[in-house]
């Protein structure tokens, strides 16, 4: 009578394959595959996941550098003095102002540029490239360029443009509005628009280039318009990656300390959240409060992000089906 192959193994090695125990040789090809990843992941750790340990200990203390002597464990005092504190309220308010005006004007012109930037036309790769180079320029730096060379009374280009239009019609009274004290938000928000939509112009773009052209065909060959074909084939398409870059875009901006800080200093009604942490931090010298304020924004910034990687999963599944 023939024996079982199951029947030959050792009890033990039997236990092992139905518990679902990996043997000893793939355990070890595992460690093996993992470990050059342990030094990144160490250093991952100790740069990003320390510091935020630290400012959650500190935010659960009375600490201002104004009073030493009054240093100790103060529970959640400083979230309740942050969350009922008015400045706060109002920074909450003009960040969410702040980051739904610019992400979504940044959307809608990414989505324009992108679609232009699908059609073939000579020198497509220059005019991509210089739509690109705002996205690559250094946050201070595109504060700075905003702040001297177009929004400047005396010699911005704004102001100056103003004047020669002005000055076509034979009139020497150009209106010179200084637009940093006029519309301090709106300059913010101009300033970051300009920065953010690359980015999303960038996305779009891939989504639209990984359309199925021969959909797109058969429906131009069934007598659809450009219209036709945007809204019911291009936009369901281009959804999921318009929610992609609506959530990193609102990651990043919700976080912008360089425009507010360059160009108009916090003032006018323009300070956001990370604009507060900074002035109760450096300016306050409350060192807890500035932890727990601070808490509330990486809070924030972690809910937005959840959304951010589930778009992203689910469109990695849409990719593989």
């Amino acid at each position: 009578m023939t024996v079982p192959v199951t029947a030959r193994r050792p009890p033990l090695q039997q236990h092992r394959l139905r518990g679902g125990t990996r043997p000893a040789g793939k355990t070890r090809g595992a460690w093996a595959r993992r470990a050059p990843l342990l030094p990144a992941l160490v250093f991952l750790i100790v740069v990003t996941q320390l510091p935020f340990v630290g400012t959650l200990v500190i935010s659960f203390m009375r600490w201002n550098a104004l009073d030493p002597g009054n240093r100790g464990f103060g529970g959640l005092a400083n979230y309740k003095a942050a969350i009922t504190d008015p400045d706060l309220r109002s920074s909450i308010v003009t960040t969410v102002v702040l980051t739904a005006t610019v992400v979504l004007v940044s959307l809608l012109l990414g989505l324009g540029l992108s679609l232009l930037l699908d059609r073939q036309f000579r020198g497509r790769g220059i005019v991509r490239t210089m739509l690109i180079t705002p996205f690559l320029v250094v946050p201070v730096a595109s504060a700075l360029l905003w702040k001297h060379a177009l929004y400047n009374a005396s010699y911005g280009l704004i102001d100056g443009t103003l004047t020669w239009i002005w000055s076509l019609f034979g009139s020497s009274n150009a209106p010179q509005p200084d637009w940093l004290s006029t519309v301090p938000l709106i300059s913010v928000e101009a300033s970051l628009i300009w920065q953010w939509t690359p980015f999303m112009m960038l996305i779009l773009l891939a989504g639209l280039q990984s359309r199925p052209l021969d959909i797109v065909e058969a429906a131009r060959m069934d007598g659809a318009g450009t219209w036709q074909v945007f809204r019911y084939l291009t936009f369901p398409h281009l959804r999921r990656y318009l929610e992609l870059a609506a959530l990193l875009g609102s990651i990043y901006v919700v976080q912008n300390f360089d425009a507010v800080f360059t160009l108009t200093s916090g003032g006018l009604g323009t300070a956001n959240l990370p604009y507060t942490v900074y002035e109760t931090f450096y300016q306050a010298h409350d060192y807890g409060q500035a932890s727990a304020e601070g808490v509330i924004v990486v809070a924030c910034s972690i809910l937005i992000a959840t959304f951010a990687l589930r778009t992203v999963s689910s469109l990695f599944r849409e990719e593989t089906l």
